[in-house]
């Protein structure tokens, strides 16, 4: 066995609780990271590309799984080596100037998607009550802060891992709209793609909100948090990989079943109700009480990952003590980064946009920004002197090389026809 040619970055003056508990890895980092992924603004997007293309980006959407399990492979790996996140390992690779590009670019991608998330979860109180989604968007974003700064975060990470499964239902709806299955599956497996605005805006979105930067950031927090001996890194990158393709295959189904019960009938999502229409053949007259339960349940998965992703980042560039497991008292400056992010998007969120506007506008977002943190990211993963002799293999940086430029593609096409006029 070779000896490192330099040490991995090291590790935290003060260790958190967690940290201090046995030193096995705790297998489900990644089911949550992947869960989380299911958020109000990956349903939307999924729901208006089905409205609008049908089945048309079926291959993408699945195409999704293996590019996610990529990035949140080298996430993993990078997490479990340097004992470290994103964000800290960026700082000392590169120094203080990238760093700060990387949490600006983050941070403004993190609160967009924050207040839209917000906003779906204010949309899906509106199904369940009847009562304007701008009255829920400020007490969602009270509770996600009180139950990180006041709660544990264990215990809550504990029915995180299932609240995805509330999205089994479009398995079922899928299955029961009787879809054409000729059609979705030549738009799954065989590749088409052209330049719509629709069909452009629709690819960007959804590589956006799926490959949105805080997913693989907060892999890496988790990892790096949890410690897990190197002997377990499969394991760790395992643990990746399987919340990915049960997110993936759950995008699927609701692309599916949107298409098959809206975009066949050329009804194009604009509302919270409309998208909840995509679930009628399996909950009938109750597909607006299931879909607004369903996402509520993701914007609760999703609004704390998000907050503390964001508090996390912030916390490492200037050098705050950040632990969930803290104390308010103990991680002040931490706490309240988490509380002013929440507090901005939940401001955006009562500005009066559309919620599946701002949703869908969210994805665009992430798409645009998600090339920027991804390159920092596989560089970094192939530093030698951040990661020792345990850089991230040739094949892994390939891929993810791969998916950034897919990523960087769409991007450029999409801003091409925005500044040209053609974007519709």
């Amino acid at each position: 066995m070779r000896r490192r040619r330099g040490p991995p970055l090291d590790s935290p003056r003060e260790r958190s609780p967690r940290e201090r508990r046995s030193p096995d890895v705790r297998f489900g980092a990644g089911i949550v990271a992947g869960a989380s992924d299911n958020d109000p603004t990956t349903v939307a997007t999924l729901a208006v590309i089905g409205s609008t293309t049908t089945y048309e980006l079926g291959w993408l959407t699945l195409l999704i799984i293996p590019m996610l399990s990529v990035v949140q492979a080298v996430a993993a790996q990078i997490g479990a080596i340097t004992k470290k996140g994103l964000e800290d390992c960026v700082r000392r690779a590169y120094g203080r100037a990238w760093a700060i590009v990387a949490l600006t670019v983050l941070l403004i991608v993190n609160l967009l998607t924050l207040a839209a998330d917000l906003e779906g979860g204010g949309a899906a109180m509106q199904l369940l009550t009847r009562i304007d989604y701008r009255w829920w968007v400020a007490p969602l974003g009270a509770v996600s802060v009180l139950m990180l700064v006041f709660g544990s975060y264990r215990a809550i990470e504990r029915v995180l891992r299932y609240v995805a499964l509330l999205f089994l239902t479009y398995v079922g709806a899928a299955f029961l709209a009787h879809p054409d299955w000729s059609a979705v599956f030549r738009g799954s497996f065989i590749p088409h793609f052209d330049l719509r605005p629709e069909t452009v805006s629709g690819a960007l979105a959804l590589l956006g909100t799926a490959l949105t930067a805080y997913a693989y950031v907060w892999e890496t927090i988790e990892v790096s948090e949890e410690k897990p001996p190197l002997r377990r890194l499969g394991l760790v990158q395992v643990d990746a990989a399987l919340g990915i393709v049960v997110a993936g295959l759950t995008f699927w189904f609701i692309l599916v079943a949107t298409g098959a019960t809206l975009g066949t009938h050329h009804r194009h999502v604009q509302t919270a109700e409309q998208a909840a229409q995509a679930l009628a053949p399996v909950a009938g007259t109750y597909a607006s009480l299931v879909f607004g339960i369903g996402l509520l349940g993701s914007t609760l998965v999703a609004v704390p990952v998000i907050a503390a992703t964001s508090a996390y980042v912030a916390a490492a560039m200037f050098g705050w003590r950040r632990s969930l497991d803290a104390k308010f008292s103990r991680a002040r400056s931490f706490y309240l980064t988490l509380c002013a992010c929440t507090l901005i998007a939940v401001l955006i969120g009562m500005a009066g946009v559309a919620p599946i506007k701002l949703l869908f506008f969210s994805g665009i977002a992430g798409g645009v920004a998600t090339p920027l943190t991804m390159m920092l990211m596989l560089l970094v993963g192939r530093n030698e002197r951040i990661m020792g002799d345990r850089r991230i293999a040739g094949w892994l940086a390939a891929a993810g090389w791969s998916v950034t430029l897919i990523v960087t593609s769409a991007t450029v096409i999409y801003l091409a026809q925005t500044l040209t006029g053609h974007g519709g």
